[in-house]
């Protein structure tokens, strides 16, 4: 018959290979994804423009001079003894903010409405205001965002708000970021919630299906919040291990204090 050591060391080794069944995944992203295959995605992707966005906007030419009155507010110039005009790095961190209305207050050109726009096309709207003035003949104008930011809830190694340098960040790379799925996750109901003029949307994606390539949400764009749902709609095998690991060292436990109150009584 065991003592009650022996039953101890029993019930652990039990319990920790139970634990280490139940932790481990059994799942693959992109599973129906075959060695060799091409699947095309939209590569050139561009986010939008939304309110409450910040830009960080810079024009330069070959005449640095002339594209000064361009740059009261987004980028900074340095002027050297012999008179030459410089960029300088250091820009205005506040950038131009997207108002309600979907404008934009800009040096000379005055109001330009760019919600909706990517950034490449509000960079041409401002060269194309800037040589219909005539008052540069080939502008440069470049464009990045200040506050790009997106959130993630739900069952997912950490929750919280992140962001992005450029603005080009893909679903995949946004689960990586926020600590990857677990276990506790839902893989085929991984949504993506927008707001698109006004109305919130949601778009559900499977992380095992290439399907997620065609998705409008491969791409995150500005204030997209990605939610993880949990399983907890239905008991799934992973979380049955767990009950039985608990009602097994509780089992343990239960017949260990057992013993040890009759050896206690025999004394």
């Amino acid at each position: 018959m065991m003592n009650i050591k022996e039953l101890l060391i029993a019930g652990i080794a039990a319990a920790a290979l139970l634990s280490s069944c139940a932790s481990s995944r059994d799942f693959v992203y992109l599973n129906d994804m075959e060695a060799g295959q091409k699947y095309p995605f939209d590569y050139r992707h561009e986010a939008v423009v939304q309110c409450n966005d910040r830009l960080a906007i810079t024009v330069t030419c070959k005449q640095m001079e002339l594209a000064m009155p361009f740059n009261v507010n987004g980028g900074s110039f340095s002027v050297s003894q012999d008179g030459k005009v410089a960029a300088s790095s250091n820009g205005n961190a506040a950038g131009y903010r997207v108002d309600n209305y979907g404008n934009i207050e800009f040096p000379i050109l005055g109001t330009l409405h760019i919600e909706g726009l990517k950034l490449s096309e509000v960079a041409d709207l401002i060269k194309a205001k800037i040589i219909d003035g005539d008052y540069i003949k080939a502008p440069m104008v470049s464009i990045d965002f200040l506050n790009f930011k997106y959130t993630v809830l739900g069952a997912i190694g950490h929750t919280g708000t992140f962001t992005s340098e450029d603005g080009r960040v893909t679903l995949l790379e946004a689960i990586a970021n926020a600590g990857d799925l677990s276990n506790r996750s839902r893989l085929d109901r991984i949504a993506v919630i927008r707001e698109t003029n006004g109305k919130k949307e949601i778009y559900l994606h499977d992380i095992r299906s290439r399907e997620i390539f065609n998705s409008p949400c491969f791409f995150l764009q500005q204030n997209d919040i990605i939610y993880v749902e949990p399983k907890y709609k239905k008991k799934d095998r992973e979380d049955k291990t767990l009950q039985y690991v608990t009602l097994f060292t509780s089992f343990v436990t239960t017949i260990c204090s057992v013993i040890w109150a009759v050896n206690s009584t025999r004394k």
